[in-house]
């Protein structure tokens, strides 16, 4: 009986250790309600990144779907940054934030693209 739950911790682990799939994306329903904790940021994702970021249909990546961000995220926080300021594709210039700074540029895109740790 012992070797069974030893093998039993052993794929527990070895499944724990493995390759992680993303949380599934948020309905639009779901995206339409996210905002970042900071008053803020919130404010700011409010009046410019939510408009393309929680609509389905624009295209955009949708805020939380780690599905469509990683890609994105795997370029680093620099190329990241870059297409936000610059615009990229459909991206305006900025995304309309006359306002955010490079700091807040990058806690958006971390918000929007459901990631707390540093895009490498």
């Amino acid at each position: 009986m012992k070797r069974g739950v030893a093998l039993a911790v052993s794929a527990l682990i070895l499944t724990a250790c493995g390759p992680k799939t993303p949380p599934p994306p948020p309905t639009p329903e779901q995206a339409l309600a996210l905002r970042p904790a900071d008053a803020r940021l919130a404010a700011l994702y409010e009046t410019s990144c939510r408009a393309c970021h929680a609509m389905p249909e624009t295209g955009a990546p949708m805020v939380h779907d780690r599905a469509a961000w990683d890609p994105r995220w795997k370029q680093g926080e620099a190329v990241l940054l870059d297409h936000t300021i610059q615009g990229f594709n459909a991206m305006p210039a900025t995304g309309q934030c006359a306002t955010c700074a490079p700091d807040d540029f990058k806690a958006l895109i971390r918000f929007m693209a459901g990631r707390e740790d540093s895009a490498t």
